[in-house]
Formats: C-alpha cells, structure tokens, sequence
C-alpha cells in the first residue's frame, strides 16, 4: 500500500510535463510559419541594409558587411519624405475618426431599434473591401483629374481658381488616404459601441449630466479600445502607403512618401541598401509611436 501511494504521488507530476510537451508540438507549425515568413525575412532585411557596394561598382550588386552609414545617409536625404509619411498619416487618421465615430455610433448605439438598417449600413461600410484598392484610388482619380465633371464645374462656379488642380496635391493625397481607411477605423469603433451599456448613458442623463458630458465622460472613455484599435489599423497602412501618394493616382512629385521612396530604390535604381534601411527606420518608427500612444492611452493589453 505504501509502495502504491508512492508511486502514485511520483507519477502526478509527470501529467502538466506531458501536457507542456503537447502544446508545444502543437505550437511548432505556428512556430514555424513565424520563423520562415516573419522573422527570417527581418533579419535578411537588416543584413540587406548594411550592405556596401561592390568593391567592383556594379549597378544593383552589393558586398555584405556593416555600413551603418547607409541609415545616417537615407536619413539626411530622404528626412522630409519621413516628417511628409507620418504628418499625412496622422492627419488621415484624425480625419477617419472625425468621419467614423459619428458613423459607427448610428450604426452601433442609435440604429439598435431598427436591425434591418443596422445591417443595410454595416453592409455599405464593408461593401468598398469588394473591390480592389487600386480601382478605387484610380477611380478618385478620375473623378478629381481636371477633366472630370466636378472639377469643372466648380471652376465654373469660380469656386476653384481656372488653373487650380486637385489631383498631384497634399490634399488629395490625404483625402485618397482617410476614404481608404475609414471602413479600418469603422469596423473596430462599431464592435465596441455595439457592445455598449446604453444604461450608463441613462444614469448619466438621470444625474442631470449634459449629453455632451455623458458623451465625454461615459461613451467616449467605454469606446476607447476601439478607437485605440481603429487609429491604429489606419495610421500604421497609412504611413507606408505608397498608392495614394504615387504619381500615377493621386500625388504627384512633391508628395512622394517614403513608401514611393523605397519603391523607386527597390525597383528603379537598384539601391537595395537605402530601401532596406527606409523599411527599418519606418518599422522602427511605427514601433516607438504605437507603443507611447497605446501607453498614453492606458490600453496595453492590445499589444
């Protein structure tokens, strides 16, 4: 009996390392799929951004090494590409929140009573995922060339200067970028306010709250993890777009982003180096602001 017990008690351990060792084979295709399209593609492009030229000048064939001159060089020549990606990025993002949050809260909050509008509006706020990115930048293209029936016509009306263009402009640039991405801040704000308690909102107008106060003190602080998620499904695609900003949509050659920088080294003129270290620098860019905004924001567990 004492010889049983004892096995007994010596065998138990043996069940959550027997456990362990399950979950981590099943973990290792996941594992696996991480280490060979993430991680090994990361490291290769580092390795590509501290590539030198070859020592016998051939044009798009480097030697590897450790040239950290390649940053200080991309840095001092591409800077306001840099300051140009995260200033059209951030004010895209504010522009798709101030255009999304009203959106999502009818959807949400107001259209609650009526489910068949409810949906009928989630389905117009997914519908542009149905067609391609390109063709919708390409058809705002077309709509806003100097041609087109509104540019026209508000030159007509004086409202437009007769050589003034939309197309090829900051503007338009930013416009291409919030009309893109508002279904990316809608969709995150609408899963949140649908969730909503609208018996906060009640108790906040019973204790004779404005329904300004009940919105800046209940509804905005309970929706804030999706705006959190929202700004930053837009602002982290926005920053490297290099669609909107392209010459052959809607920017032109003083709009160019960094991902129109790193495409030209890419494929134009075969620097390999300089389009690696760019990637690095936006990652890395990417990384500190989302990880300060999401700490400002007191929601840490998204990350």
């Amino acid at each position: 009996m004492a010889f049983a017990a004892f096995a007994t008690t010596e065998a138990q351990p043996q069940a959550p390392r027997r456990r362990s060792r399950i979950a981590l084979f099943l973990l290792l295709p996941g594992i696996a799929y991480l280490i060979l399209f993430f991680l090994a593609p990361l490291v290769s492009l580092l390795l590509t951004s501290l590539q030198q030229p070859n020592e016998f000048g051939d044009i798009g064939v480097y030697d590897y090494g450790f040239n950290w001159q390649n940053y200080v060089d991309v840095v001092s020549v591409y800077w306001e590409h840099i300051v140009r990606s995260f200033g059209y990025a951030l004010v895209a993002t504010v522009l798709a929140l101030a255009f999304s949050y009203p959106l999502a809260y009818f959807i949400g909050v107001t259209a609650r009573r009526w489910p068949l509008l409810q949906g009928l509006m989630l389905v117009l706020v997914i519908a542009p995922f149905f067609i391609s990115f390109l063709l919708r930048t390409l058809a705002w293209k077309q709509i806003l060339s100097d041609e087109s029936f509104i540019i026209t016509s508000l030159k007509a009306l004086s409202l437009l200067a007769p050589d003034a263009h939309f197309t090829g402009t900051p503007f338009a640039v930013i416009f291409g970028l919030t009309y893109n991405f508002i279904p990316f801040m809608t969709l995150p704000l609408y899963t949140t306010l649908e969730r909503l308690d609208l018996r906060y909102l009640e108790a906040g107008s019973d204790l004779y709250a404005s329904p300004f106060t009940v919105f800046r003190k209940v509804t905005v602080p309970l929706s804030m993890p999706g705006i959190v998620a929202g700004t930053l499904l837009t602002f982290i695609p926005a920053a490297g777009d290099y669609i909107n900003a392209s010459r052959d949509f809607l920017g032109g050659p003083d709009t160019q982003m960094m991902g129109n920088v790193i495409e030209a080294n890419f494929l134009v003129t075969l620097n390999y180096p300089a389009a690696a270290a760019l990637s690095i620098i936006l990652m890395a860019a990417i990384l500190v602001i989302v990880g300060v905004y999401v700490k400002r924001s007191g929601t840490e567990d998204l990350l």
